[in-house]
């Protein structure tokens, strides 16, 4: 049976751009194209990728509109701020999907604020877990893929949002995630040496990038006026990430409001799992999946309301909401070529 769509993938040897290439490759509608990056345009992809290794002879072409026009479908797994005007050479009647942050948000003075740069446009938002989002992405020809973070905290937080159980100020969010999240540039603070054996926090103080597109979503979640402190970590492992959200409840809240809450919001999603009262998420549970597991409770001595949300930072954080949303564009059921199941141990 002949595919039916062909996908490119722009910063092919970047773990992000590896990780839409693994689904990809067991996408049963996708054939692979062109494989394209910057400096590592020439080499084997299977130099940067051994895992793929049905790939892994193909050359790595450069970046270029005309090596990546052509396709249905273009995924840009780049480094933030160079999306934009490779985005606006590329067809219009072609399916881009920024895995990067260049289209995420809404407000220009946001983008400035926290990267520096020109402001590139907002694109429909690829979670499509978030109330009414689903509806946005079908049929879309731009969509930007949310961040890692972003997703783990979002969903960690949304049904209490919905749900008008907490009104989205005075948010706390600390986790760890894994090294991946940091990209894949030789830095000296992501060697094996640094990062085995302890933790450190980074992005302290408010001014981790992520920041105001949870602040974004919080609002679209119907948050007035949202605040959050966010205190991210680097944890010895691969990939993965695990948030703990919590804010504060009024006093009539119970903890039983609060599972309703969840298993009402979460209820038929099919990639989204509240696990059973008193059992809280692990994130080696999901690693290598599109699977998210979430819990929540009440701290009745701090009157505020304790989620913990993990996912595969490169599966569900990036790339697997990137083809979740590609499969909602497209009009293909949204599981298609996407796995529920991790990896263990």
């Amino acid at each position: 049976m002949p595919m039916s769509f062909t996908a490119a993938v722009a910063g092919c040897t970047g773990y992000a751009g590896g990780e839409a290439l693994r689904l990809l490759l067991d996408h049963p509608e996708i054939e692979i194209g062109a494989l394209t990056a910057g400096s590592s345009a020439g080499s084997r992809l299977g130099d940067s990728h051994p895992n793929l290794w049905p790939l892994a002879d193909r050359t790595v072409a450069e970046t270029t509109p005309q090596n990546l026009a052509g396709h249905d479908v273009i995924f840009l797994a780049l480094p933030h701020g160079a999306s934009g005007e490779l985005a606006e050479q590329l067809p219009p009647d072609a399916l881009v999907i920024d895995c990067g942050a260049d289209h995420r948000l809404t407000d220009a003075s946001r983008w400035e604020r926290f990267y520096h740069s020109p402001y590139a446009g907002a694109w429909p938002y690829g979670l499509p877990e978030l109330p009414g989002q689903r509806e946005k992405l079908t049929g879309a020809h731009r969509i930007a893929a949310p961040g890692c973070w972003v997703a783990t905290v979002t969903l960690a937080l949304a049904p209490a949002l919905v749900h008008g159980l907490v009104d989205g100020h005075d948010v706390t969010a600390v986790g760890g995630s894994g090294t991946s999240g940091a990209g894949r540039a030789a830095t000296q603070h992501l060697l094996g040496s640094e990062t085995a054996g302890g933790m450190s926090a980074y992005g302290v103080g408010g001014v981790h990038r992520h920041i105001p597109e949870m602040l974004q979503n919080f609002e679209a979640l119907g948050a007035r006026q949202p605040s959050i402190s966010f205190t991210p970590m680097l944890a010895p492992m691969p990939r993965g990430i695990l948030a703990v959200v919590t804010a504060p409840v009024d006093a009539s809240v119970s903890a039983g409001q609060i599972r309703e809450a969840y298993l009402d919001s979460y209820r038929g999603e099919p990639f989204v799992h509240v696990l059973p009262e008193g059992v809280w998420p692990a994130s080696k549970s999901v690693l290598g999946s599109n699977a998210v597991s979430v819990n929540a409770t009440l701290d009745p001595q701090a009157g505020r309301l304790v989620a913990v949300c993990t996912l595969d930072n490169l599966t569900k954080g990036t790339a697997g909401s990137a083809i979740q949303s590609m499969n909602l564009a497209l009009g293909l059921p949204e599981t298609t070529g996407l796995p529920l199941i991790g990896v263990a141990p």
